[in-house]
Formats: structure tokens, sequence, C-alpha cells
């Protein structure tokens, strides 16, 4: 796992690169959340593929129990990558209301998260 530093506005944000699933339950969830922060992130940037698939099964509340997480401890988390491939509007629309507010976003580039942190 490698930590790319963006600084945006004297925003740290933390892009995380890996080819492997990194989160796979809620602990894991925290231990990388606190990994970051205590390098003086305040922001992630986690790609699709570093979540294990169960994650975007919302009737296993692994998603919900992840992202309140975050939302306790105030880190900003952005996860990167297409979403098209998901059926269930439940999912659909958890992405949809997830991205009206600023705390957790669902986006398809890393720019776009850029962009949208700034």
């Amino acid at each position: 796992m490698q930590i790319k530093s963006h600084d945006i506005n004297n925003s740290q944000i933390a892009e995380i690169i890996s080819d492997e699933i990194l989160i796979g339950n809620e602990q894991d969830g925290l231990d990388l959340m606190g990994n970051v922060y205590y390098q003086g992130f305040n922001t992630l940037i986690l790609h699709k593929h570093n979540l294990t698939p169960d994650f975007f099964d919302l009737k296993n509340g692994m998603a919900g129990e992840i992202l309140q997480k975050f939302s306790n401890y105030r880190m900003k988390l952005v996860i990167i990558g297409g979403f098209s491939e998901f059926n269930s509007k439940s999912l659909k629309d958890f992405i949809y209301e997830s991205n009206q507010g600023n705390q957790v976003n669902f986006l398809n580039s890393v720019l776009e998260a850029l962009e949208k942190l700034t």
C-alpha cells in the first residue's frame, strides 16, 4: 500500500494506491482511517477495488457501519470507481444521497474527487 499525498486549500488528502482489498470489514476501515489520520491527513481517497465486494451489498450493513465511522471521526471519504455496474436501486439511491453531502462521495475519478474537494 502506498499513500499519495494531495494538498488542496491547506487540506491534506491521502489517496491510497494498492491493488489489494484493504477494507474487508469494519475494523479494516478503522485501521486504515487511523493510519492516514495519524500521518496528518483529513481526507481519504480510496479506489473501489480496495473494498470488498460485500461493501456494496447494503443488506449486510457493512457500508453503513464503515461510513458511519468516517462520519463520527469527521474524516472525509471519496470512493473512486465506476458504479454503473451495480443494479441495486437501493445502492444507487445510497450513492446518490451520499453525493449530495460532503462527508462521503462516490465519484468516477481522482481528478473529479480533487475538484469536488476544492
